[in-house]
């Protein structure tokens, strides 16, 4: 089942909460909001639920405009973080409950009812906790419940606010990877809200940033990584180091006042912030003509790969740099930084380069 939302705005009093929002989601597709707390992206879900009433714009769910439509008539499944589960109810009668009160004239009988609820529980992978109740459960197996539950309605959208943020990291991988495939066998249509940039680009088929109530951008996983010009969108994905830098009448690009192998493409002289990712930085012993100095602050292991923290008159903040294995380095150590892959934005803009081979 589809959503179309046109020119969404919502206030709460006179302060603006969501201007202007505009979204398709197509039948079957797994859409995230992702952004910073206040952005909008829960008051969005809410609205789509029916739970918070718009101040002006068009909803539509499967081609009906739903505005007027109280929550109950939406069919929509909800799951929150909390998974708020019944507590005096086994996990069956927990995913049941749907089912149970709905009208006689709808309601399914009891053998339909129970074949429908072992399918979900197969499908959680929990046939076997059938008879448990929610305080004997993780909370990564509750939060399966309460999917399942949201799912045996049969709802024509799911809608899913931080469904993990509560759990533990490895919980929370181990879900997401679940839900993906379970969508995938479902194909059911899904909205899901997250600050988690991981799992959104993990989960969903789509993203959707949000910032101050606006939509920033809205693209795929892998555009949204490779392609972000929003210069918001390149802070909030990741990890990004950012340099003072300046462009020469020439149109050099310096950084701490040491030229660069690249040159800015139409842009004029001045001063700039020029973006790195840690894993386009290099840190050596040796001097090199390119090479900015710093400082080894810490070093820092995660596991399958180390970072080193440092600090340059280069940059207002400290540098995070990706270590290879073989690499050394010691807390104290003057180090040089050679600069890989850089971006350069002037404002909100970001400015055109030169490719390297061009730059003499």
């Amino acid at each position: 089942m589809s959503i179309e939302i046109r020119h969404l705005t919502h206030h709460f009093g006179a302060e603006p909460v969501l201007q202007d929002i505009s979204l398709s989601v197509a039948d079957g597709e797994m859409v995230a909001l992702l952004g910073p707390s206040g952005s909008g992206k829960t008051t969005l879900l809410r609205i789509i639920a029916g739970l918070t009433p718009h101040t002006a714009g068009e909803l539509y769910i499967s081609g009906k405009e739903v505005s007027g439509l109280a929550a109950g008539e939406r069919r929509a499944g909800f799951v929150f973080q909390h998974y708020a589960l019944f507590r005096h109810m086994t996990v069956f009668d927990n995913i049941a409950f749907g089912l149970t009160v709905l009208p006689r004239k709808t309601r399914p009988s009891k053998k339909e009812i129970r074949a429908k609820v072992m399918s979900l529980l197969e499908k959680i992978q929990m046939p076997h906790l059938a008879d448990r109740y929610p305080a004997q459960l993780s909370g990564g197996q509750q939060q399966r419940v309460a999917l399942a539950r949201a799912l045996a309605a049969e709802p024509q959208i799911l809608l899913l606010d931080e469904p993990f943020g509560a759990l533990d990291a490895g919980v929370r991988t181990e879900l997401r990877r679940w839900l993906r495939q379970l969508h995938q066998s479902l194909g059911f249509t899904a909205v899901f809200v997250t600050h988690d940039q991981e799992e959104a680009l993990e989960v969903a088929d789509r993203i959707v940033v949000m910032r101050g109530g606006h939509i920033e951008q809205i693209a795929a996983p892998e555009s949204l990584g490779n392609d972000d010009s929003n210069r918001f969108v390149t802070e909030f994905l990741g990890q990004i180091n950012i340099f003072r830098g300046d462009i020469g009448a020439d149109g050099g690009v310096r950084i701490g006042g040491v030229r660069q192998p690249v040159a800015a493409l139409t842009a004029g002289s001045g001063p700039v912030s020029v973006f790195v990712r840690p894993w386009s930085l290099t840190l050596q012993h040796t001097f090199s003509a390119d090479a900015v100095a710093a400082r080894v602050v810490t070093l820092r292991s995660h596991g399958h790969y180390r970072t080193a923290v440092v600090t340059t008159e280069a940059a207002e903040d400290e540098v995070t740099v990706i270590l290879p294995p073989d690499t050394r380095a010691a807390a104290g150590d003057s180090v040089w930084l050679t600069i890989r892959e850089l971006r350069l934005f002037r404002g909100e803009d970001e400015l055109a380069l030169l490719p390297q081979a061009q730059c003499a």
